[in-house]
């Protein structure tokens, strides 16, 4: 009954396709729909002057911004809103007052959104850059873990920043950031940690204080929202970040320092009715519909000989998310193509803007790139099963 409840909220989900690509962007809740058509019918002026829609414009963002801020368990004032974690990103990265000797810790199992940035930085400052490359398991199934950071040597006094994912968007694997955050901590306290939160976020509950971070970042139209993000900014992190905004603007919050209003009112003001559908949902119920669709799935390609599989085998939610990417024998994208003529499956294959990891780490042509089957706690297993059966089917014509 609650899985069927949950699909009626999403129009998206009316048309006849099973929807398996939902790491790059999740359907959109139709409350979220409805709080923009509203908005933008009643209340698309600029917000904050004495007349009634400019004050209920004002309400609506505002309330927004708080209820981010609860939900990711920080202070308002540690909220920036953007049009996307790139964005955001490269604004940090650009207001960040770097030194002269300053180094810069950059995985390679990274979405590029959260390198690029760092990387021209870089070379614009003639700053150090490191790369973390896991040491183990880097052909199939590589980790970020806190030892094997530490082991390497990567983190030492003149550490700036260390940058890494939370997930995978490819491998779907979950790195433990609050283990990471104290290792790193723990060699240098000044050190700041940025984590890339985008293919997590749609899983599982968000807690930067438990996380021990200082930047953190997500994007909402991977969690039921609109193509907007959200950064967290440490309030500690205030003191060493350049002043993006207007001169006359007061320097006393994420928003103000790095925001450059950017981020539409209309998305905005939305994530406050996101953040009441997932909660409404409850991460206990979300967390063990996804288990039961990655265990579909991943039991199937565990099975087969000719299948490749990158990331956890394992359904265990402490390490994974069901962001299942593998190879098979021959075309990835030519599979893709032969899915989509035979059955209602729409799984995609590509490199997913994590070339460095495709082409560095796992050895991959970034052409043909992996093929990825991405769910959300919507999909059904039924869904899966099907899914199960079309590759079934397309492979064994294969052999």
């Amino acid at each position: 009954m609650k899985i069927d409840q949950i699909r009626a909220q999403f129009p998206g989900l009316a048309q006849d396709q099973i929807l398996a690509d939902n790491a790059a962007g999740s359907q959109v809740v139709a409350s979220c729909i409805e709080s923009i058509r509203q908005y933008m019918s009643t209340t698309n002026v600029q917000p904050g002057f004495d007349y009634s829609p400019s004050q209920q414009a004002a309400n609506l963002i505002d309330g927004s911004l708080e209820a981010t801020a609860r939900y990711i368990n920080a202070s308002a004032d540690e909220v920036v809103f953007g049009y996307s974690t790139a964005q955001i990103v490269r604004a940090v990265s650009i207001a960040l007052k770097f030194r002269p000797g300053d180094e810069i810790v950059l995985s390679k199992l990274d979405h590029e959104s959260h390198l690029s940035p760092w990387v021209q930085v870089a070379k614009w400052k003639g700053l150090t850059i490191r790369w973390w490359v896991p040491s183990r398991d880097t052909s199939t199934n590589p980790k970020l873990e806190a030892d094997d950071l530490i082991a390497q040597g990567l983190v030492n006094p003149n550490t700036r920043v260390v940058c890494f994912t939370h997930t995978s968007n490819v491998l779907g694997s979950i790195t433990n950031v609050a283990a990471v955050s104290r290792a790193i901590k723990s060699v240098n306290p000044e050190t700041l940690v940025s984590v890339d939160g985008v293919a997590y976020a749609p899983h599982a509950p968000i807690d930067v204080q438990a996380f021990g971070v200082d930047f953190y970042f997500f994007s909402w139209y991977k969690v039921y929202g609109p193509h907007i993000a959200t950064g967290f900014v440490a309030r500690s992190a205030f003191p060493q970040l350049d002043y993006l905004g207007h001169y006359f603007l007061p320097k006393t919050s994420a928003q103000y320092i790095l925001g450059l209003t950017s981020g539409s009112y209309e998305a905005i003001q939305s994530i406050s009715t996101v953040i009441e559908y997932v909660n409404s949902v409850g991460w206990d119920w979300i967390e063990q519909q996804e288990t039961a669709l990655q265990e579909e799935l991943l039991r199937f390609v565990r099975s087969r000989d000719d299948i490749q599989l990158y990331g956890d085998p394992s359904s265990d939610r402490s390490t994974r998310v069901p962001v299942i990417s593998f190879r098979v024998s021959g075309s990835s994208a030519g599979l893709v193509r032969e899915l989509y003529a035979q059955s209602k499956c729409r799984p995609t294959a590509d490199n997913y803007w994590a070339r460095r990891l495709l082409e560095d780490v796992l050895r991959v042509d970034v052409n043909d790139g992996v093929i990825r089957c991405s769910f959300v706690h919507y999909n059904t297993v039924d869904e899966v099963k099907c899914l199960v059966q079309a590759l079934e089917k397309v492979l064994d014509r294969r052999t």
